[in-house]
């Protein structure tokens, strides 16, 4: 009698928790889902900072800049107020890559000026190749254009200028045998770049 007792106990027992956890599961509140209030947009002011455009680069005359490429001897980039601008060197003319010279004036003119802050002094105008045509100065005063003359690798480039210091300071450089100089005859490097367009045609 004892056993059934236990097992009429046992099966009520478990019929009554299944009958509760059903009862649970079927009449238990959903809970709402709540949507985070989205903050209201803020219209914030941006106050742009005025760029400086190529257009407005357009005349230099005088600035300052880092020298951050050196194309060849005569040709360097400066960054001016976060722009590249390309600088061709006013009244001298360096031996082209190719030629003689040219890797070694491409160089010397590294050693002077790259990485470092230099100021252009310009008319305004530009090359063919819109490049700004200047002096370059150092901070620490060389002169850039004048020291290429004078280690001998660059020539006075007479038929654009008329500066007889840079005539005094080539002549020095050929009596000394500096740079190409060193060499029995030299080509200038308009010579050489006109003897190159004459074998294209």
């Amino acid at each position: 009698m004892r056993k059934r007792q236990t097992k009429k106990y046992t099966i009520g027992s478990l019929l009554l928790l299944l009958a509760f956890f059903f009862y649970y599961n079927y009449f238990k509140p959903v809970p709402e889902k709540t949507v985070p209030e989205r903050p209201a947009k803020e219209r914030a002011v941006k106050v742009k900072k005025p760029k400086a455009s190529k257009k407005n680069l357009r005349y230099l005359t005088v600035f300052e800049g880092k020298v951050i490429g050196i194309k060849d001897g005569d040709t360097f980039e400066v960054l001016v107020d976060s722009l590249p601008e390309k600088v061709r060197l006013a009244e001298i003319d360096c031996p082209e890559k190719s030629q003689p010279f040219g890797k070694n004036a491409r160089q010397y003119a590294s050693d002077l000026c790259f990485g470092k802050m230099v100021m252009v002094t310009s008319s305004g105008k530009r090359d063919r190749y819109n490049r700004v045509v200047g002096t370059i100065v150092t901070n620490d005063g060389t002169n850039v254009n004048e020291e290429l003359v004078k280690a001998g690798f660059a020539w006075h480039y007479r038929q654009y200028s008329k500066n007889k210091e840079l005539d005094r300071i080539e002549e020095t450089a050929r009596h000394s045998k500096l740079g190409l100089w060193a060499d029995k005859d030299p080509m200038a490097p308009w010579e050489w770049r006109k003897s190159r367009r004459n074998k294209t045609r």
